[in-house]
């Protein structure tokens, strides 16, 4: 799976299904193992500018300022 972050990296987690009773038993009788799940990595690839922000993430303005909260 991979997520975007909010500063443009993407934060990427692998995930394996985990076998259940009846195959795990298999797994065994053959002698298999399956490997640990990897850890989450980061990629950061273009890193130039974070990507803009939508009306909706931007912060109120203060009443009559014109300034930002």
């Amino acid at each position: 799976m991979e997520l975007p972050t909010t500063d443009g990296r993407v934060l990427i987690l692998p995930r394996y299904t985990e076998p259940e009773a009846e195959q795990e038993m298999v797994l065994e009788k053959l002698g298999l193992k399956l490997p640990a799940q990897p850890p989450p990595r980061i990629r950061a690839e273009q890193l130039a500018e974070p990507p803009p922000r939508t009306g909706a993430e931007q912060p109120p303005e203060r009443p009559g300022t014109g300034v930002n909260l």
